[in-house]
């Protein structure tokens, strides 16, 4: 019965408690940015998380930093990473982020953002976590 409770209790915590400083920054790797927008407020940079050893792969993540408020930085993207990745400021509060494998119609994770508003997480945790939920007024998942 114990067992059933402590399974029970990290599966809860681990849904509703979920913030992306749970992410593993020892092996990161940089990836495109800085790229500034265009009032040079926010400044986007990526990640990326190689996962699994030799048989694994990456997750790739994005970064926000915030100028106007004392170089807060938000995490807006977390995603599997597919082998076309880019970012572009559409306009001054709203960044493109392209990933996509051509090949794999399916595994399209390309959105364009809202900084400060949208958020995008790719299994849902950050959508479900009680603790960033002041974060964003809308997070999409796949």
């Amino acid at each position: 019965m114990s067992g059933v409770v402590l399974i029970s209790s990290i599966y809860i915590y681990e849904m509703y408690f979920f913030t992306f400083s749970e992410i593993d920054r020892k092996l990161i790797q940089k990836g495109p940015g800085p790229l500034k927008s265009p009032t040079e407020e926010y400044t986007a940079n990526a990640y990326y998380e190689p996962y699994g050893g030799a048989a694994g792969g990456v997750n790739v993540w994005v970064d926000i930093t915030n100028k106007n408020e004392k170089n807060k930085v938000q995490t807006v993207y977390y995603s599997d990473a597919k082998s076309d990745f880019s970012m572009e400021w559409v306009d001054e509060d709203t960044l493109y982020i392209l990933n996509d494998e051509p090949e794999y119609p399916s595994s399209n994770r390309s959105i364009k953002l809202e900084i400060g508003k949208e958020i995008y997480h790719e299994n849902g945790l950050a959508c479900k976590s009680l603790l960033m939920k002041d974060e964003y007024e809308t997070c999409y998942q796949n």
